[in-house]
């Protein structure tokens, strides 16, 4: 019987040989699991990869769970037997000011979907960060980078409008914004500004797009960190 793990795919099986022949050791070789040992689970990956002011983050908000109802009733299975995953679904514009629970309940809407089993390829990302890292730099593929990003089936898109405006930002949040809305990817996406904020800070064609693809969520205006610090 084989001892390779059933719930990884092909590609993580090979890179994770790979680390192990650097090491001297197969995979097959590999001392058996305890009889008693549970696989690793949907919830178990995301938790390892959650940061961990958000590990135990859950969505309480009702347009988000409903978000969440309508993404696993989307979800596929890639062929019989496997287990089902994201293909397209809704997205979410969640506004508000500084510390109102936005980023909390993105991350809570995740564990949400891998609590019920989902297979989950996502990233989070605050729009500095992305933009930090699609800033053209000698070795670095910009073109692909912003590839994979704009085709991830989940993507957090954090503090959309908190960079500094330009005709740059400009461009690459529109062909960021304009691949996941022609893919119908889904996107959870928290925001400090209004849309005719936004509008302003990353122009027409971006607000246009996020006023049709998403459901804008408004969260009230307290700052619930410094609620949690004078309780």
């Amino acid at each position: 019987m084989s001892r390779e793990p059933e719930l990884l795919g092909a590609g993580v099986l090979q890179r994770l040989q790979r680390v192990l022949a650097v090491r001297g050791m197969n995979l097959q070789n590999l001392p058996e699991a305890p009889a008693d040992a549970q696989p690793y689970t949907s919830l178990a990956l995301l938790e390892a990869r959650l940061p961990p002011r958000y590990r135990t983050a859950c969505a309480d908000h009702p347009d988000v769970l409903a978000w969440t109802r309508d993404v696993i009733a989307r979800a596929e299975a890639p062929n019989p037997g496997a287990r089902r995953q994201i293909t397209t679904g809704p997205s979410l514009l969640l506004a508000g000011v500084t510390g109102a629970g936005k980023t909390h309940q993105a991350y809570g809407a995740v564990r949400a979907l891998a609590e019920v089993g989902l297979v989950l390829r996502w990233r989070a990302t605050t729009a500095a960060d992305l933009y930090a890292d699609l800033r053209p730099r000698p070795g670095h593929d910009t073109e692909r980078a912003l590839e994979k990003v704009s085709c991830h089936p989940l993507l957090i898109l954090d503090d959309l409008g908190a960079a500094k405006a330009s005709e740059w930002v400009e461009e690459i949040t529109y062909r960021l914004i304009n691949r996941r809305y022609n893919l119908m990817l889904p996107t959870l996406i928290t925001t400090n500004l209004a849309m005719r904020d936004l509008r302003d800070q990353l122009g027409d064609r971006v607000a246009s797009r996020l006023a049709e693809m998403t459901t804008r969520v408004t969260f009230e205006p307290v700052d619930r960190r410094r609620r949690h610090h004078t309780a």
